[in-house]
């Protein structure tokens, strides 16, 4: 993998978030969840996730995760997302939500 510089990682801003709602997204290509996120002073961030297979709606709701906020928007079908919610492939290529050990301000860069 190609080395890059502390500058340029310093560029990618990684914040978490608390999910706010989560719904099924039906006319997504592939299974999705369209998620509202909390990032306390950056407001309110819209985002597709798929992660269908590790988590239902109802359990995502008041979940910390980590999101990319500066990668700009991305338009999937009819939906606008805004942030990129963070996470780890299982075995099966399903995704693994990337979380911070403990609870911590919305809004919070990562170090």
């Amino acid at each position: 993998m190609e080395q890059i510089s502390w500058q340029e990682f310093e560029k990618t801003d990684i914040r978490v978030g608390t999910i706010i709602s989560a719904e099924e997204f039906p006319e997504a290509r592939r299974p999705a969840y369209k998620l509202q996120v909390d990032l306390g002073p950056l407001g309110m961030k819209k985002s597709s996730a798929q992660i269908t297979k590790h988590y239902k709606p109802q359990e995502l709701v008041g979940m910390q995760v980590l999101c990319v906020t500066n990668l700009g928007k991305k338009q999937i079908g009819s939906f606008m997302s805004e942030v990129l919610v963070t996470g780890f492939a299982d075995e099966d290529g399903d995704i693994i939500l990337a979380q911070p050990a403990g609870k911590v301000p919305n809004g919070s860069k990562l170090m």
